[in-house]
């Protein structure tokens, strides 16, 4: 374990439990790192639990907080005495989390049996105490050699960070073979063996957060992550983000990802947008949240945005996202589908079209698309979430309307019928349409002209 810093993340593995009258349950250990003070909320893990801390005892004086390095004793307030053990984890921070894998740098001692895939051995880290199975790195482990990569497979959870250290022992006979350092306490799932783990391994802080930047791949890894996975106090941590982007990785939103990650998601997403043109020609763009999915999250897709608008190659209007030489047109394809649809329209009158109703009449076509394309070029309306009208038609039934309301000061949907010939089923869309345009205000069931 690294030297206990006080502006670290506070973390206190528990080795005694018991209750006090008067001060109810009291947790000991010795403060690994951080600092903790009277009337802080804490979390005990495994759980976690919720609790806030009562009292401080440093060596069994009373004291308003406890320094890392020194024998803890604290009263909490809000844990039941079923609810730690030896072996819990008290923590300040949410940036702690418990696991059940951890790569790590196994060492065995000379007297100890080479392991093979799956080894059992007992792992003894702070005070926890759990059974493992170990996956070495290669065929097996061998004895008096320097560290070699293994993942641990942990039959209960246990809270570690980069750079503890533990103790490994087997379990018949139970007896000490060798020991461990975490290398990363949340590996990846998947592949199954352990990789790159001496990268890792690095005591390095900045070559370490780029072997884990690089491990993640594409999604990279979190900041918020790294205090704990990569062994960070705060102080070093923002050193270390200062000195990020010489070493090919850089910070996207919450993440940092590979510099090369991201200069191949600028180019997949140039060729994605492409291909939705070629597929899509009536549309004004690529819609912004399946662009945000094609570029791999929000953040990316900003970046991107910015980076590649600033270089003339991609254009964001509204929520459509499209390249800068891109615009919507009609192809030759389906230009009589095009031309059935807007005799639909035309035929409609003041009833209008449904998007489904469209549909039907050019099944072979993207009839919702085509009317959208007759709505951005002017020669359709959209009222309401999918029926459309052709303009002039909705044009002269809002001025009818319009004139039956300011003539009747207050008018009701049965009066409107008349005047529009429409039954509510057709009416009622208009009249909502009016209402959003602000032409009209609707009182009750009534509805009365904004203007005179």
């Amino acid at each position: 374990m690294s030297l206990p810093a006080a502006d670290d993340l506070f973390r206190l593995p528990v080795d005694r439990v018991f209750s006090l009258p008067g001060a109810g349950t009291v947790v000991t250990g010795t403060t690994w790192s951080g600092t903790i003070a009277v009337g802080q909320e804490v979390l005990v893990h495994p759980g976690p639990v919720h609790a806030r801390v009562r009292s401080v005892e440093v060596h069994g004086r009373r004291e308003q907080q406890a320094l890392p390095g020194r024998r803890t004793a604290l009263a909490l307030v809000g844990l039941d005495r079923e609810q730690a053990r030896r072996g819990s984890v008290v923590v300040s921070d949410a940036a702690w989390r418990p696991t059940v894998a951890l790569d790590a740098m196994v060492q065995l001692l000379p007297t100890a049996r080479p392991l093979t895939q799956r080894s059992l051995v007992r792992l003894h880290l702070g005070t926890a105490e759990v059974t493992a199975r170990l996956v070495p790195e290669g065929d097996r482990l061998e004895p008096g050699r320097a560290a070699q990569a293994a993942r641990l497979r942990l039959a209960e959870p246990v809270v570690a960070r980069w750079g503890d250290r533990g103790v490994l022992r087997a379990g018949s006979p139970v007896t000490t073979i060798g020991g461990c350092v975490v290398v990363d306490p949340w590996p990846a799932p998947r592949p199954a063996r352990p990789r790159d783990l001496v990268a890792r391994a690095q005591p390095d802080p900045v070559e370490r957060v780029r072997a884990f930047v690089l491990s993640g791949g594409a999604g990279g890894v979190p900041v918020a992550d790294l205090t704990v996975r990569a062994g960070l106090g705060a102080t070093s941590l923002a050193d270390v983000m200062g000195r990020l982007a010489g070493a090919g990785v850089t910070q996207i939103g919450a993440r940092l990802v590979p510099q090369a990650a991201e200069d191949a998601a600028r180019e997949r997403v140039l060729e994605t947008v492409a291909a939705f043109h070629q597929e899509h020609p009536l549309l004004p763009g690529m819609p912004l949240e399946a662009f945000r999915r094609a570029a791999g999250g929000s953040a990316l897709a900003s970046r991107l945005v910015e980076q590649l608008g600033l270089a003339g190659r991609l254009v964001q209007e509204g929520g459509w996202v499209r390249l800068t030489t891109h615009r919507a047109t009609m192809p030759a394809g389906l230009a009589e589908a095009n031309r059935l649809i807007q005799g639909e329209l035309e035929a409609a009158g003041f009833e209008g079209r449904t998007a489904a109703e469209l549909a039907a009449r050019t099944p072979a076509a993207p009839a919702s698309e085509i009317a959208e394309f007759l709505v951005r070029e002017g020669t359709a309306i959209r009222v309401g979430s999918d029926r459309y009208y052709a303009r002039i038609h909705l044009q002269e039934a809002v001025a009818k309307a319009l004139a039956e309301v300011r003539t009747l000061g207050l008018a009701t949907p049965s009066q409107l019928r008349a005047a529009l010939g429409l039954t509510r089923k057709y009416l009622i869309p208009i009249l909502e349409w009016m209402d959003a345009q602000g032409l009209t205000v609707r009182e009750g069931d009534a509805r009365r002209a904004t203007q005179p």
